[in-house]
């Protein structure tokens, strides 16, 4: 049997897509550069911008990276390429794709060699998150427009209703980490612990620059202190 995940098509692919996103993002920035000059912006106001949002963008990649590294073991490198190159995030990638393994009694734990189970997940990661972006172009005004009226109409409780939403979004994550032994329950508490440090000095210390380094930061910090605690436990989840 064919292993689909490392195959030159889906190589083929995530090179057309890299490729594709690669030029959009080069256009917008051409365009942009021109619209700058037009509105009497200097070039050396513009290259400072250029190279500000250049190395702040460098940072929060290294979590794309990882999320990427993450699945590679399971769906090998040009399926995760592809999908967290563009729109994908880890939040949504890792349980849409463990939740299609399942469904045919297997696991991402380990790799993925059947290419239906392949292609079952590869739908279910793509499919899965094209309505966010219908949502996003026929609706996001009107959410917008209610949000604001919300907030406009009572503060603390549109604030609280947006901090509940967050929230349960997060717990629905959570049950799969708590779940996982004592060894993911000590590592999802070190990375927080990790993300609370962040969240001091950028609120006490003043220090909005390192907004876009608590989250990858807090990734490696949690895949460095996984590894420690599995090797403590023998290589057991406890």
């Amino acid at each position: 049997m064919t292993d689909p995940r490392n195959s030159p098509f889906m190589y083929a692919i995530g090179a057309f897509v890299a490729l594709f996103v690669t030029v959009q993002s080069l256009v917008f920035m051409i365009r942009a550069y021109r619209e700058g000059k037009r509105l009497g912006l200097s070039a050396a106001t513009m290259r400072k911008a250029i190279v500000g949002s250049a190395s702040f963008s460098v940072v929060p990649s290294v979590a794309i990276l990882l999320a990427v590294l993450t699945l590679s073991g399971a769906l090998g490198l040009p399926l995760p390429w592809i999908r967290l190159s563009v729109v994908g995030a880890i939040t949504y990638e890792l349980p849409a794709a463990e939740t299609a393994a399942q469904a045919f009694g297997a696991s991402i734990k380990s790799a993925i060699t059947d290419p239906v189970v392949f292609s079952a997940i590869a739908w279910a990661m793509s499919i899965g998150c094209v309505f966010a972006m219908f949502l996003v172009i026929f609706f996001s005004k009107g959410i917008q427009s209610g949000i604001h009226k919300a907030q406009i109409k009572d503060a603390t409780w549109s604030g609280l209703l947006i901090s509940a939403m967050f929230m349960g979004l997060i717990s629905a994550f959570l049950g799969s980490a708590l779940g996982g032994g004592l060894v993911s329950i000590l590592t999802l508490l070190s990375s927080a612990a990790v993300m609370g440090v962040f969240g001091l000095l950028i609120k006490k210390a003043k220090l909005a620059s390192l907004e876009n380094f608590a989250m990858p930061v807090s990734m490696i910090a949690g895949m460095a202190v996984a590894a420690i605690y599995s090797a403590l436990a023998g290589g057991r989840t406890i």
